[in-house]
């Protein structure tokens, strides 16, 4: 078997090694012949360079783009927290400068944790027992209200801010003086209700609207929020109001905590007649 397949190449591989040894005498012998063959091959070699040097731009420009893109993305994010910082920065000069304002003891606190998604929302507070924070105190920040403490251990607080459907503050329409109660329904994050406020009151929209100092957290004064919409219904005299937060959560970082607990004979004496 092995001899009838050498009887069929036989002629095929003799033939072979004769054109090699033909092509190499030649190349070893004939110098000009060797000069025009590489001339052709240089030829046929630099017009399917020619043909296909965009190929080799347009890979390179891949790259110097993907390079480019990774350079942008980077300034992006050094632009983004240079302008963090400022805003930052903004925050906390204005915070100092209202706590060298103010009267009230003040203990600055960072939010962080917040769940304000729900209906009975809070904050968590990096300050304690042993900060002497404790229940019942007011948290607010240099443009209103907060929330209240209603939850200490020894290094955080839980905080009920203002959207809460259990939180309640008397507030006071200025400059008129109208008072009602502020309550939040439940329903839009940028939105407070104002109940109990009589329709006689000349309400306008954009009004603020303070802490009245009739509660047992918060001193009076203090904004809420600004009247955003009134209406009124057949048949009541009252006004629908609603009002839009004086401090947005979703933008509330930086807080101060009031050190002035409520009087505990008061408190005790409300928490008896809500018990009744």
């Amino acid at each position: 078997m092995p001899f009838r397949l050498w009887d069929r190449i036989k002629d095929w591989v003799l033939l072979f090694v004769l054109l090699a040894i033909t092509v190499l005498v030649m190349l070893a012998q004939n110098e000009p012949l060797v000069r025009a063959l590489r001339g052709f091959a240089l030829d046929a070699t630099a017009w399917v360079e020619v043909r296909f040097a965009w190929a080799g731009g347009f890979l390179r420009a891949l790259d110097e783009n993907e390079v480019l893109r990774e350079e942008s993305i980077e300034l992006a994010s050094e632009v983004a927290r240079s302008r963090e910082a400022v805003v930052e920065n903004e925050r906390l000069r204005r915070l100092l400068a209202f706590r060298d304002i103010t009267e009230l003891p003040l203990l600055p606190a960072e939010v962080i944790d917040k769940d304000i998604y729900g209906a009975e929302n809070t904050l968590t507070i990096n300050v304690g027992n042993k900060d002497s924070v404790k229940v019942d105190m007011a948290v607010i920040d240099e443009r209103g209200i907060i929330g209240k403490v209603v939850l200490v251990s020894d290094r955080f607080s839980l905080v009920m801010p203002y959207l809460n459907t259990e939180f309640r503050s008397p507030g006071k329409i200025q400059p008129m003086g109208a008072e009602g109660i502020v309550t939040w329904d439940g329903e839009q994050q940028d939105r407070l209700k104002m109940e109990h406020v009589i329709k006689t009151e000349p309400v306008l929209r954009g009004h603020l609207v303070v802490t009245s100092g009739y509660s047992s957290v918060f001193p009076a004064g203090y904004p809420i929020g600004f009247v955003d919409s009134l209406a009124t219904r057949p048949g009541r005299n009252q006004y629908e109001l609603f009002i839009t937060p004086a401090a947005p959560l979703s933008r509330v970082r930086y807080v101060f905590v009031i050190m002035t607990r409520p009087d505990p004979e008061r408190l005790a004496l409300r928490d008896e007649n809500f018990r009744e």
